[in-house]
């Protein structure tokens, strides 16, 4: 009998060197994107027999570890995967920097998405790239890719390596298969590699498909690389642990050869472990809580439309992450981020984000749903005195 779990319980995090919750008053967080859930109890036990064992040493990847990643991915994503298309990071960013040295030379164009998650930016200049952006397109409340715009920044700037983020963050766009076959195309005409990060894909809502981009990558496979972690998905950032996927023996051997000059190719005994345990008995925990944030969201989406309806909410398709339109609200995006924070609550500045994320913030709903209607009362606080610019 699957266990129940219980998302209403609230955990303090404060005082236990939480990132998010690192507050010394009573702000509500509802900015970094991780879960203020209890972890699956699979999990749990795994990391209590781990600790009861008593020996902590050096550990490597076992079969029953590989093949748990394997089935999850075939079952869940149709994608076939074998044991040597699968390599280990520390994370996801750090191997959005890997994949500079693997696919560009120092100087060359790198082109990202705007607004993108701001590593795609900030590891492109660190690594020396030129970094080229592509706004995405708005309609109706919904992002779409620019494909024409993107070709022609190709071209302009002579790039040479692609970052997609697929689902996309911060709008929670799940990308269809039309869209990643189009933009093969124009990858493949121009010679231009393409680094899929899918971290958000087991959080692909309801209606939705997430489509992992080596399904669609077939004869270019030597030019595509997919980085993806069970962290995300299982509330589990703290344990640093994620995978990279090729399927072409040549870029395989590669990165890791790359990834051998420093040593970036293990993981801890606890990675190794929890990843395992995930991927084996996580499912009903990942059912259970999806459905508890899909209801958060429609609640969201619902006391915004009653109470603030100038703020333009865009529903994710994936993830717990919303995309709101301030703009109604204010003109300065440091203004609109103190107004959040006068009022005790902390959403992601979307500025951050880029410069399409002028006036946007990035609102977590993975919380108690308790703690959700205190910041969505705050936030009603905040902007209750502010009459809208579009009522003027």
């Amino acid at each position: 009998m699957p266990v129940l779990y219980n998302f209403d319980e609230i955990i303090d995090r404060r005082h236990t060197g939480s990132l998010k919750w690192h507050y010394t008053d009573d702000t509500i967080a509802l900015w970094v994107a991780d879960m203020d859930f209890r972890a699956a109890q699979p999990i749990l036990k795994t990391i209590e027999r781990v600790v009861q064992h008593g020996v902590l040493g050096y550990t490597k990847p076992t079969a029953a570890l590989y093949q748990a990643i394997i089935n999850w991915h075939s079952s869940r994503y149709g994608l076939a995967l074998d044991k040597q298309h699968i390599l280990f990071s520390p994370g996801v960013v750090p191997s959005l920097a890997l994949m500079m040295r693997i696919f560009t030379e120092v100087g060359e164009a790198v082109l990202v998405n705007d607004p993108i998650y701001t590593p795609f930016m900030t590891k492109v200049r660190d690594n020396g790239r030129r970094l080229i952006l592509s706004p995405l397109t708005e309609v109706q409340g919904r992002y779409y890719l620019d494909l024409a715009d993107i070709e022609a920044k190709i071209v302009e700037h002579d790039v040479t390596l692609f970052l997609l983020c697929n689902p996309h963050n911060p709008g929670g766009r799940v990308w269809t298969t039309d869209e990643l076959e189009a933009l093969l195309v124009i990858c493949k005409k121009h010679d231009v590699a393409i680094v899929s990060d899918e971290i958000h894909q087991d959080l692909t809502l309801s209606g939705y498909e997430f489509i992992p981009f080596l399904r669609v990558a077939k004869s270019y496979e030597h030019k595509v690389v997919s980085i993806t972690s069970m962290t995300k998905t299982f509330n589990v950032a703290g344990v640093k642990s994620s995978m990279i996927f090729a399927k072409d023996e040549a870029l395989i051997k590669k990165i890791s050869q790359q990834q051998r000059l420093s040593d970036e190719h293990d993981l801890n005994l606890f990675a190794y472990e929890v990843m395992a345990s995930a991927y084996e008995q996580g499912g009903e925990w990942l059912a259970q809580v999806l459905t508890y944030i899909e209801a958060n969201i429609e609640l969201v989406c619902r006391f915004l439309e009653q109470h603030l309806p100038n703020v333009k909410v865009m529903r994710p398709e994936a993830s717990y992450l919303i995309w709101l339109d301030c703009s109604a609200y204010g003109q300065d995006d440091q203004t609109l981020y103190d107004q959040f924070r006068d009022a005790k609550v902390e959403l992601s500045a979307g500025i951050q984000y880029g410069d399409e994320g002028h006036l946007r913030m990035r609102l977590n709903v993975a919380c108690p749903k308790a703690v959700l209607m205190e910041g969505l009362n705050r936030i009603y606080l905040a902007f209750s005195d502010i009459k809208s610019l579009s009522g003027r």
